[in-house]
């Protein structure tokens, strides 16, 4: 049922895990070709910009906060803080982009691919085992951030 070179922990959590079900949402249409939308990008890498306060790797169930990385960020001024261990972070650590491909989406619009980069992003930190708080007010809360800046497609980039 789980790869083999999963460790033992991590084959008993999946196992015992509550998971939760959630109803389906239906998408949002996107209201102008690809050509002329702004994206941003919602990443669960746990990134952090200079200046801002790093994620609570402590907190029970994890931190379902969020933090906001500027479209004009270099990505190499950014930290990340993750408290799961159940991936390689070297790839991440090695290249942003794996989990935040900012400099990527700047070359789509270049390129005309797209109409823009978001003036902002989101981070998240992924392994949030307790995910109430991130339901009932994080998310919303960024979601509302998006709408705000006038965001027509969020790009997920989970972790």
């Amino acid at each position: 049922m789980f790869p083999a070179d999963l460790p033992l922990r991590y084959q008993f959590l999946l196992r015992t895990y509550r998971w939760r079900r959630a109803e389906a949402v239906p998408a949002a249409r996107l209201t102008r070709p690809v050509a002329e939308a702004r994206v941003a990008l919602v990443t669960s890498a746990g990134f952090v910009a200079p200046g801002d306060a790093p994620f609570d790797l402590e907190l029970k169930g994890g931190d379902a906060s969020f933090r906001t990385i500027a479209g004009d960020t270099a990505l190499d001024a950014l930290t990340m803080h993750h408290k799961s261990d159940a991936y390689d972070p070297a790839p991440i650590a090695a290249d942003h982009n794996v989990a935040f491909p900012l400099e990527r989406l700047r070359a789509l619009a270049d390129a005309g691919a797209i109409g823009e980069v978001a003036p902002r992003h989101l981070s998240f930190m992924g392994s949030i085992t307790r995910p109430e708080r991130l339901i009932e007010e994080f998310a919303p809360a960024a979601a509302t951030l998006l709408e705000g800046d006038g965001v027509d497609i969020a790009l997920l980039v989970p972790v």
